[in-house]
């Protein structure tokens, strides 16, 4: 098995800018590839390294304002913690998204292009993840869409309902992964998705092979020719398997 989870991946109005806000979210590094393209991670990380989930930002004409399928969730170590990472997150130009949320201990938030994440209360499952806890992937089908995914990247179930399923790394590093729940009609095209890597990344014809076996399929929107290979899971979430640039 040699495929990793490397990054999630935004389409934004803005790389930049929305570089810099998330750089400053997570304490991690920003850097350029090229023109339109930033990337983002833990500083002195060497990937593919399951202790990280990365995050990548390319740039796009008119990125749709849709609910997203994708979405991040911070962890924090206390209630003060909580607190803080918040008033630092207005301060950076974020926004509260979820004005009927109650008394719950978690905020839902919005980055300055609209894209909605969480910040959660201290919870003792998320103490060792780093700053991002769990990428969250809405879906119709949380068992089926985690069977192809722990195959997929050999993560482990760590958590299993017909409303949610965890994965993280058999390394017991970096964030975790969840499936969860949600209402067709909620299931929308995203914004963000994730991304894939064969390691060592010139396995990546056969990892494809692999996932299409597994019950991916091909797709095309609109890359042309490029390293990379866009596929869709099971259940229609789309990801790319990275190659050499």
């Amino acid at each position: 098995m040699t495929l990793e989870l490397v990054q999630v991946n935004f389409k934004a109005r803005d790389d930049s800018a929305l570089g810099r806000f998330w750089a400053a979210a997570l304490g991690w590094s920003l850097s350029s590839e090229g023109p339109g393209v930033t990337n983002l991670e833990p500083v002195g990380f060497d990937w593919p390294d399951p202790s990280a989930v990365c995050v990548d930002l390319v740039r796009v004409p008119d990125p749709e304002t849709v609910r997203y399928r994708v979405h991040l969730e911070l962890a924090t170590t206390s209630d003060a913690h909580r607190t803080e990472l918040v008033t630092r997150l207005e301060e950076l130009g974020a926004t509260h998204a979820d004005t009927t949320r109650g008394d719950t201990p978690w905020r839902v938030m919005a980055d300055p292009e609209g894209n909605r994440f969480t910040v959660l209360e201290p919870r003792e499952r998320y103490r060792d993840t780093g700053p991002i806890a769990c990428v969250v992937v809405d879906c119709a089908d949380p068992r089926e869409t985690a069977r192809f995914w722990s195959e997929a990247i050999d993560w482990t179930v760590r958590e299993l309902t017909d409303d949610r399923v965890l994965l993280r790394s058999g390394k017991e590093v970096g964030p975790y992964l969840e499936f969860r729940r949600a209402s067709d009609d909620e299931l929308v095209p995203s914004r963000v998705h994730l991304d894939v890597m064969a390691d060592p990344v010139e396995d990546q014809a056969r990892e494809v092979a692999r996932l299409e076996g597994l019950g991916a399929t091909r797709t095309d929107v609109g890359q042309g020719d490029v390293s990379w290979v866009v596929l869709t899971d099971p259940v229609g979430n789309e990801f790319c398997v990275l190659g050499r640039g």
